[in-house]
């Protein structure tokens, strides 16, 4: 059979197909890529926001006596190089970055402070490239003296400039640590981090920095640091009379991290631990791996799930949907063979080449198509996932098969005949149970979702991916066979008019075979998706405007550690775009007389509240004298404090979290007006002032607004990609549900012509037959788009805790799928008026046709 004749006057329908073919395999094939490129994205910035010393890997033992010291670098040297020897396959990639070594004594008392300052000691293995001393001089090689009868070393060590102010040392001093195995710290420098900003300190924040502590039960701080001592200095370190850990770095390349190997760093992380344990040579204090890895990609695998569930659904639905229109395309390619085929079987034609030139010409459209597509999705950034292989291979086999059985099973007989103007028979008993069975498991699996929640397996959960598509189904199924129903009533009701034109519609689309709508139903399954995704995605958008509010409690915060001057505060109330200034102040204050303490924040609840206006946040009344608690402080009537004076404050209300300050604890909001002098270290600013303008005029303070949060929150890679995803999904489904209706148009559209034409004989008009088209084709498609819309609307709900968006709105649960109105509107008008135009369209080609020429086609018939 000539394949290319047929495909050149078939042009159109073989232009339709080779187009559609394209779209899905570059939807199927290019969103996962890009899907796939932002969670990596989302992972390696997840590690490298974390704290180095979280992300990355760290050996550690603890010398616990004399033998078991390291006092050379050679030391630290080959053990380094047997930890990246003994590193997993799937970590060795991520640890090329050359690390760092160290050894730090802990909780080293200076002797007679009481236990309240702490003087630790510290090797750094690449000190001499980390630091710059600007006083005094680098740490020497120890020595000894005498005391209290005794001889103890004496280290040379360096402090960093913050102890130097802190904790009141200084160059030249000699302090003695330790209580009853002491030792001799003389400070002979100060040094300075060369880039106090790198992922290094992480590891060493307690060399960079003098640590506070308050310990249970205790109202004043402990302050911890540490002094720097030289490679000679290990000579005399021991772990004998102090706690003294060794440790080795391994950096984590965070730029080298996928997302596809994050499950298996998480077992690569265990195993590691395992090997560096055998290498002990101590039961006591044997080598383990410190890092906080494991936990980082645990929140990460946890929104990267619930990404991935989303994103199959919509996905899995807009595939199924592309394929539903390319097989319409490829009916209606099918049905334009109808006739040259009936002939070949007619000359002798067997049923292999009818359904091998079915599929061959089929073949000529969507292959080029699928190959372009696929193509194409290599401009889109992201590694290749097997669903890019496999997708396009999915559509060619889908269409070419459905066209190879479809006209295989229609020509199984020469000079076939059937019968398209009747009604179509009763399903069988066991249809009818099958069908009821789906309907019955759709609703019990929903049920099921909601009660269970989600497997607590890892990974995806399949009972979460069935049931959409199980309740996809079942009303599919319903709709099927219930529409004929209320047509049914309707046609009860036109008869009994005058007029013919609605009696006549509405019963040829009463009386549609079952095969006949089935094209008008891939409209379900579009704008349940469809609208699904736009559910989700603007519930998304409002939780995150929610969450942006909470986290900073105004259009603009400013904080400082220190009282804001007068000068400055009348500078930011003078800076351009600024309209209003609530001042409050915050601390940390006295419950009672024990040493139970609790957040405070003192601030005019009254301007607060009117500075938020229609922000979707808001504070209880709070009246002078009392005070509103948070719920670990209930109960206990007037509160007793203890903040720049005695304060009683009764309690006028229980507040689970403040905006923008406290969400969890012991906290408390008070009048700005119990304070003899407040000391305003906190401004609550309504404007679109410039927050980069504000922090200049306040250098101490920092400047959050409301609408940076926000874009925080919408930048995130993981959360970008699902509203991106989404819009995109949204899209696509809208113009496959306008696609479908166009097509099951022109399928039908010769059967039509010939029924107006035949009512054209008998005196309908060109205006009626327009009707009559209409009311034909408009009930089954405004009806599958109900369906769909409501079953997209319930979907959300349905899933109930199965879908976890949290991850993508600040972390607040996403419960609000309230939905604009305007997009179940513009879609229904959509579909309408494209049903409307395919029906003048048709009337329009039937009114070309020769009436004659029509009946003695349908003679023949």
């Amino acid at each position: 059979m000539r394949i290319w004749l047929l495909a050149r006057v078939h042009l159109g329908t073989v232009a339709v197909l080779f187009v559609l073919t394209l779209s899905a395999c570059l939807l199927v094939a290019g969103l996962p890529r890009a899907m796939q490129a932002s969670y990596d994205e989302a992972l390696r910035r997840s590690l490298t926001a974390a704290p180095a010393v979280q992300a990355d890997l760290t050996v550690a033992v603890e010398s616990g006596s004399r033998e078991e010291d390291l006092r050379e670098r050679a030391q630290f040297d080959s053990r380094a190089r047997l930890w990246r020897e003994i590193v997993p396959a799937e970590l060795r990639p991520l640890t090329t970055a050359p690390g760092h070594m160290n050894a730090k004594t802990t909780l080293t008392p200076m002797t007679g402070t009481g236990g309240q300052t702490y003087l630790n000691l510290g090797w750094l293995s690449d000190a001499d490239r980390r630091v710059d001393w600007v006083q005094g001089r680098a740490p020497g090689a120890p020595n000894t003296m005498r005391y209290e009868g005794e001889t103890i070393p004496v280290f040379e060590a360096g402090i960093v400039e913050e102890a130097q102010r802190e904790m009141d040392l200084k160059v030249g001093q000699t302090k003695i640590v330790g209580e009853n195995d002491y030792a001799a710290v003389k400070i002979v420098g100060v040094f300075r981090a060369k880039d106090p900003g790198d992922r290094y300190w992480s590891h060493n924040s307690d060399i960079l920095h003098v640590t506070k502590l308050q310990p249970p039960g205790g109202l004043d701080f402990e302050k911890h640091t540490t002094a720097l001592i030289s490679d000679a200095g290990l000579t005399a370190l021991s772990g004998e009379g102090r706690h003294l850990t060794y440790r080795w770095i391994l950096p984590l390349d965070t730029g080298a991290v996928g997302a596809l190997a994050a499950p298996g760093l998480q077992a690569a992380v265990t195993e590691f631990d395992r090997v560096v344990g055998l290498q002990s040579t101590s039961t006591a204090s044997p080598y383990h791996v410190e890092t906080g890895l494991p936990n980082l990609l645990d929140g990460f695998l946890t929104g990267l799930f619930t990404a991935q569930t989303v994103m199959y659904l919509v996905l899995g639905g807009l595939l199924a949907v592309a394929l539903g229109v390319i097989v319409l395309a490829v009916q209606l390619l099918a049905d334009r063979l109808d006739h040259p085929l009936t002939l070949a079987r007619a000359r002798g034609g067997s049923l292999g080449q009818v359904a091998g030139a079915a599929a061959a010409l089929t073949g000529l459209a969507v292959v080029p198509g699928a190959a372009a597509g696929y193509a194409l999705s290599y401009l889109v950034p992201g590694p290749v996932l097997p669903i890019v292989h496999a997708g396009p291979v999915i559509v060619v086999l889908v269409a070419v098969g459905f066209a190879a059985v479809r006209l295989a099973l229609l020509h199984r007989t020469p000079l076939h005949s059937r019968r398209d103007d009747v009604a179509a028979g009763r399903a069988s008993a066991k249809r009818i149970t099958l069908e009821v069975l789906v309907v019955v498991l759709a609703l019990a699996g929903a049920y099921l979702l909601r009660a269970r929640g989600l497997s607590a397996s890892a990974g995806q959960d399949p009972f979460l991916l069935v049931v959409p598509v199980a309740l996809t189904v079942a009303a599919a199924l319903v709709t099927l066979r219930c529409y004929p129903y209320p047509l049914r009533l309707l046609v009860r009701l036109a008869s009994r008019g005058r007029a013919a034109v609605p009696f006549l519609g509405l019963t040829r689309a009463a009386r549609a075979r079952s095969a006949s709508v089935l094209p008008v139903l891939i409209l379900l399954p579009a704008l349940a998706v469809s609208v699904f995704a736009a559910v989700v995605g603007d519930g998304i958008s409002g939780t995150q405007r929610l969450a942006s509010w909470q986290q900073v409690g105004a259009p603009i915060r400013m904080t400082s550690e220190i009282e804001i001057p007068a000068d400055a505060l009348e500078r930011v109330r003078g800076t351009a775009g600024v309209e209003q200034v609530v001042l409050a102040q915050t601390g940390r204050v006295q419950v009672g007389y024990a040493a139970e303490r609790a957040e405070a924040i003192a601030v005019d609840v009254a301007q607060w509240r009117s500075l938020l206006g229609d922000a979707p946040i808001d504070l209880p009344a709070l009246s002078d004298g009392g005070a509103l608690v948070s719920p670990e402080l209930r109960g206990r009537g007037t509160l007793e404090i203890g903040w720049q004076a005695r304060l009683k404050l009764a309690t006028r209300g229980v507040i689970s979290s403040v905006p923008g300050f406290y969400t969890q604890g012991k906290f408390m909001v008070v009048p700005l007006s119990v304070q003899i002098r407040p000391a305003v270290n906190t401004l609550l600013i309504k404007g679109d002032a410039s927050v980069s303008e504000l922090a200049r005029l306040v250098p101490s303070a920092t400047v959050e607004s409301q609408e940076g949060a926000l874009r925080a929150i919408q930048d995130d890679p993981l959360t970008s990609t699902v509203r991106w995803t989404l819009v995109v999904v949204t899209g696509a489904l809208a113009a496959y549900a306008l696609i479908a209706v166009v097509l099951s148009l022109v399928i039908g559209s010769s059967e039509r012509a010939r029924a107006v034409s035949f009512l054209r004989t008998l005196g309908l008009s060109e205006r009626q037959a327009q009707r009559l088209t209409v009311l034909e084709i408009l009930p089954m498609i405004l009806l599958t788009a109900l369906v769909g819309l409501g079953l997209g609307l319930g979907l959300p709900s349905a899933l109930g805790p199965g879908v976890d968006l949290s991850s993508y709105a600040g972390d607040l649960p996403v419960g609000d799928y309230s939905l604009d109105p305007f997009l179940p509107s513009a879609l229904a008008a959509g579909l309408a008026a494209v049903a409307v135009l395919g029906a003048y369209a048709h009337t329009v080609i039937s009114r070309r046709r020769s009436l004659g020429a029509v009946l003695r086609v349908g003679d023949l018939s």
